[in-house]
């Protein structure tokens, strides 16, 4: 049984998703971000998110199906990151600029993520959900930045290194708070990116 199976609603899959403010929305986001920090995503409840603002339980649900996917929806909500304007007209710069991105989100929100780690392992529909939610759209937005070099000709389609540059990037965004203590700021990045990124891609 998944986390959040006991906490739903019968009639919720009937019921129509409503539109909400986006400071309301936010309001939600909040409140079960706070229930996270404090208490942990296994505590966490529907019931206790509707009781800390003052809505009821039917409409968290009629906004988002099930647990996973509220928690997945509001870590999204806080952070930020988006790649779609990056475009400096080389594969390297946007590279570059990626990584800053990165870095610039790393120091926020990048603990919160990391102490849903257990629950991940546990919960194979908040894994899914954060993958859905929170991973694949990143990984979509690096593949088209790495794609429109390889039509720029910037560098083949069928470089060996091409597959591995999300893994790299992503990989020690989470890895250094665990190896040095210390979040993956965007100098760090940028210089990971610039020292073992761009040579793999046979780029500068």
């Amino acid at each position: 049984m998944t986390s959040q199976a006991a906490d739903r609603p019968e009639t919720v899959g009937a019921s129509r998703r409503s539109k909400l403010t986006r400071e309301r929305e936010q309001e939600f986001f909040d409140a079960v971000i706070e229930q996270i920090r404090e208490c942990g995503y296994d505590a966490v409840t529907m019931d206790g998110v509707a009781t800390s603002t003052r809505c009821s339980k039917s409409t968290l649900y009629r906004q988002w199906k099930t647990k996973p996917q509220f928690v997945a929806a509001a870590l999204r909500s806080r952070r930020r990151v988006c790649f779609e304007g990056i475009d400096s007209g080389s594969l390297a710069g946007d590279l570059r600029q990626v990584a800053r991105v990165l870095g610039e989100w790393s120091g926020r929100d990048h603990r919160l993520v990391q102490a849903l780690g257990h629950a991940v392992l546990e919960d194979e529909e908040l894994a899914q959900a954060l993958r859905e939610t929170l991973v694949e759209p990143d990984l979509a937005a690096v593949e088209r930045i790495l794609r429109r070099g390889v039509e720029r000709g910037e560098i083949a389609a069928g470089h060996p290194a091409l597959p591995y540059v999300a893994a790299q990037i992503f990989g020690v965004l989470r890895v250094r708070p665990m190896l040095d203590g210390r979040d993956a700021d965007p100098d760090f990045l940028v210089e990971f990116v610039e020292s073992a990124v761009l040579p793999a891609l046979g780029l500068t």
